[in-house]
């Protein structure tokens, strides 16, 4: 492969945008054999891999490319799967453009390597030909565990454990195990049964996986330790919406992003009347923020029927927080960007439905704690757009019910469980957390790295505890 040819990444298929916008259907196909083989020749082996320092998990990038490049797509699963449990997933969600793939020292000089489509492409070979299931550790001193919560972060500490021989018991509230990875993000980008693939590979490893079970009402943290469990990790997530705290958001046809994603996804509203989950929408919605959870709940009501549906934005385009791929298939897909915007009040018909949003046009200050231009109001700018929905995608807080029925549990002034950053460990003794409990809502990689952490910090936990060296 000549330096010219090196330069440019090796493209990956999508449906037709005027095929995908009617289904939900996966968006982006996957390479072929052909093309992972070709991609995976790019990569220059560097003998200080500074991609895998862009990786929260430390995957071995290099070694497990290589394997792809040699035609070895099963040994190219099993390297990645020493580090990450969920491979399939992070292969399709995870933002390796700011992560692994900002570090690709041939990103230099043209397009970085495509990690993340090689990650999906071995795990989903895999997967076709049959998941291998690795022995297990026999631990000098093993110990009894209980994972509150099956999203990324559970997931990844429930794995890490059980190969180390240690007893676990995951605890999911909701009727399937995967958390936001079954109601926050939408089948067109990761599929269900892609998540269900990887929540039966923790399976088979051991984890006994216990659904509608919600910590906190029937049992409290307190109750697990005196059923026998040596530590729990908290991995509860983000789960409660937050709003924007203006006149009209009660009206009808106002959504908060998790309402309207659970529904659509995790309960398949999309599927109507074939599942008994109807969802009202209108012809005009505006979708309220600029996240990846922003672009998923627009992406998804143009596919249940709007007409017109509005990314309304208080900043520029180049603050938007969501990834830029997601950016670019909205974009495709014919979602109007509002930027610069920021809703002031929702107004309603007779009926109590919303009619219509006040909105205030923004200009760019100096920045704020977060880096970006603070956004700041042009006064006298007000104008109404004229909508029947709004879904309000402005973040997401912890539930606080853990962490009301946990005493000695210290959290922040936002909810969020306080931790050791280097071990997981919460102020109470045996308690550890991680994920979007701890950070508030985050990526999916960024909580199973806290994962990573706190397995081991569980691990070094249990062996003092039982005297083991």
């Amino acid at each position: 492969m000549d330096k010219e040819q090196r330069k440019h990444a090796t493209s990956m298929a999508k449906q037709d945008v005027l095929d995908r916008i009617h289904n939900f259907y996966e968006v982006a196909l996957g390479y072929t054999q052909e093309q992972a083989m070709a991609e995976a020749e790019r990569c220059l082996q560097c003998p200080n891999p500074r991609c895998v320092q862009g990786c929260p998990v430390d995957i071995d990038i290099p070694a497990f490319i290589k394997e792809i490049k040699e035609g070895n797509f099963l040994a190219a699963s099993a390297k990645i799967k020493e580090k990450n449990s969920l491979p399939a997933v992070c292969g399709r969600v995870c933002p390796q453009e700011n992560q692994c793939q900002k570090m690709c020292v041939i990103g230099k000089m043209g397009d970085p390597i495509s990690i993340g489509r090689l990650e999906r492409f071995a795990s989903d070979y895999e997967r076709k030909m049959g998941v291998n299931i690795p022995d297990k550790d026999v631990a000098p001193v093993t110990g009894k565990v209980a994972i509150v919560g099956s999203g990324p972060a559970g997931l990844t500490v429930a794995a890490d454990l059980v190969k180390l021989g240690h007893e676990v018991a995951m605890f999911e509230s909701l009727h399937l195990a995967g958390g936001v990875l079954m109601y926050g993000i939408p089948e067109f980008r990761l599929p269900k049964e892609i998540v269900q693939a990887e929540v039966e590979y923790i399976k088979k490893l051991g984890v006994d996986v216990k659904t509608n079970y919600t910590i906190g009402r029937i049992f409290t943290i307190d109750e697990l330790f005196a059923d026998g469990f040596d530590a729990i990790f908290v991995g509860s997530g983000a789960g409660l919406p937050r709003f924007m705290g203006i006149p009209g958001e009660n009206l009808g046809g106002v959504y908060s992003a998790n309402e309207f994603l659970i529904r659509v996804n995790l309960m398949k509203g999309y599927l109507f009347p074939e599942y008994d989950t109807p969802i009202r929408i209108g012809k005009n919605v505006a979708v309220i923020g600029g996240g990846n959870v922003a672009m998923d709940s627009a992406r998804c009501s143009l596919r249940l029927g709007a007409e017109k549906v509005y990314i309304v934005y208080r900043r520029s385009r180049e603050e938007l927080p969501a990834r830029e791929e997601e950016a670019e298939n909205a974009e495709e897909e014919g979602i109007i960007f509002r930027l610069l915007n920021n809703p002031t009040k929702f107004v309603g018909d007779e009926s109590g439905w919303v009619s219509g949003m006040e909105c205030i046009k923004m200009e760019l200050g100096e920045p704020d704690a977060s880096g970006r231009r603070r956004p700041v109001p042009v006064e006298g700018s007000e104008f109404m757009m004229d909508i029947d929905t709004a879904i309000i995608a402005i973040g997401q807080t912890p539930n606080p019910l853990i962490q009301r029925t946990t005493e000695g549990l210290e959290t922040t002034k936002w909810g969020t469980i306080v931790v050791n950053e280097e071990t997981g460990a919460a102020t109470k003794e045996g308690v550890y957390a991680g994920g979007d409990v701890v950070s508030g809502a985050a990526t999916v990689i960024s909580a199973m790295g806290a994962g990573k952490k706190a397995a081991k910090g569980i691990h070094e936990y249990i062996k003092k505890k039982k005297g083991g060296k």
